[in-house]
Parts: C-alpha cells; sequence; structure tokens
C-alpha cells in the first residue's frame, strides 16, 4: 500500500512513518498543506492520512476540488461529532480521534483501500443503520445519502441526531431546543422551527418524513 502522511508535528509525522513502513506500506511523509497537495497530485496514493490540525480542512477540499478521489482518513485531537462530521463533509472517508491504537489504523486504512475499489460498499464503521434511504453512522454521527455525506448544518445534525436518538418517538420541542441550542439563552425559543423547516426540505427524496405532533413534538417517520 502507497500511503501519503500528512502531519504537521515532526514527532508523530516520524513514528507514524516508522510504524506504517514496518506493517509493510510505502509511506510518504509531508509536514504542511502545499506539500501534501503536489506529492499527491504528482503521485497519488493508494490512500492519505491527514491531520484535521494542519489546517487539514482546507487540503482535503482542494483535492477533492481538483478531482483527487483517493479513500482520506483524517486524525484528529478534537472529540466533538461536530468536528468530526465537519471533517467527512469535507470529502473524508473515515476519522480516527487522538490517541489511537496503530492495530486499528492500519485495519481502517485496508478498509478503506478496499472499499475505494467498490464505491457502492457501506462506509467504514461498526454500527451503521439503514433508515429509509439515509444510512446512519453512528460512531462518527454521519449521515449519508446515496453514498455521499448529507449536507447539513451543525444545528440540523443536530437536531437529526436528536430523532435518531429516539426512533419511531417524538421529541418534544422544548428537548429538542436544549439539544440543537445548548447554553444558548439569547437564541428565540421559536428559532428551532426554522431549524425542523430547512431540515424538513433536505429530507424530500429521502424516504423520510419529519412529522408535527401537536402536543407531542417531532417525530422522524420512514415513508413506507
Amino acid at each position: 500500500m502507497q500511503l501519503l502522511l500528512v502531519e504537521d508535528d515532526p514527532t508523530m509525522q516520524t513514528t507514524l512513518q516508522r510504524a506504517l513502513t514496518r506493517r509493510g506500506m510505502e509511506v510518504a511523509a509531508v509536514g504542511d498543506g502545499k506539500a501534501a497537495l503536489s506529492q499527491w497530485v504528482g503521485r497519488v496514493p493508494d490512500a492519505v492520512v491527514l491531520d484535521l490540525t494542519l489546517p487539514g480542512l482546507q487540503v482535503l477540499q482542494r483535492a477533492r476540488a481538483l478531482g483527487l478521489r483517493t479513500p482520506v482518513l483524517i486524525l484528529t485531537a478534537r472529540g466533538t461529532v461536530g468536528d468530526r462530521v465537519m471533517g467527512l463533509n469535507a470529502g473524508a472517508d473515515d476519522y480516527l480521534p487522538k490517541p489511537f491504537d496503530l492495530d486499528e489504523l492500519e485495519a481502517r486504512l485496508r478498509a478503506l483501500v478496499r472499499r475505494s475499489a467498490d464505491p457502492g460498499a457501506t462506509p467504514v464503521g461498526s454500527n451503521i443503520t439503514q433508515i429509509g434511504a439515509i444510512r446512519y453512522d453512528k460512531d462518527s454521527g454521519a449521515l449519508y445519502l446515496h453514498g455521499e455525506v448529507m449536507e447539513l448544518t451543525p444545528r440540523e445534525l443536530a437536531l437529526m441526531h436528536a430523532l435518531l436518538a429516539q426512533p419511531g418517538h417524538a421529541v418534544t420541542k422544548e428537548r429538542l431546543y436544549e439539544l440543537v441550542f445548548p447554553g444558548q439563552l439569547d437564541v428565540q425559543y421559536e428559532a428551532i422551527e426554522v431549524v425542523v423547516y430547512r431540515l424538513r426540505k433536505k429530507l424530500v427524496g429521502t424516504g423520510l418524513t419529519l412529522m408535527t405532533l401537536r402536543g407531542l413534538g417531532y417525530l422522524l417517520r420512514t415513508d413506507a
């Protein structure tokens, strides 16, 4: 496997390069975005390991804009679902939070390379749920529609997570407000209705309907 490692921390870069080389991979390591894109375009690898704090998002977005479809696994020290989903929305295929186990990193990379030869395969992840036409990866919090990560705002994503946490049950407006606008006392209570309206439009054609149940709240229902 030919691997491009993009990591700006010299110690981490050297450690990972040596460890992955010992595992039979051919590793080209770079420490900045410009060098990463140059290396990526010049010799397209089988997979890319990208540090999200590089800033990796800009590198990833630029690579995808150039038409580079190489499988990408992002490394991140950030623990929130929003950060992970941001990377997935930018075009990453998988993520691994630091600190991580090298065996898991190797396994995920090999899975990504295998999956790149089969575009219709299920996204990497151990906890995938199919709801309508949407696949929900509970490990990363990402939502996939027709194999692509859905383009949702952080608030729309938080609303979906709240509804998916209680499948088949209505979630009260008060509870959704707490989850979508945590600690934001300056946000009007009615703002949750705006998020619901926007999300409802994005769910058209997905096999899911966001229903309003008077006196109960909101319910995510499969059309079937």
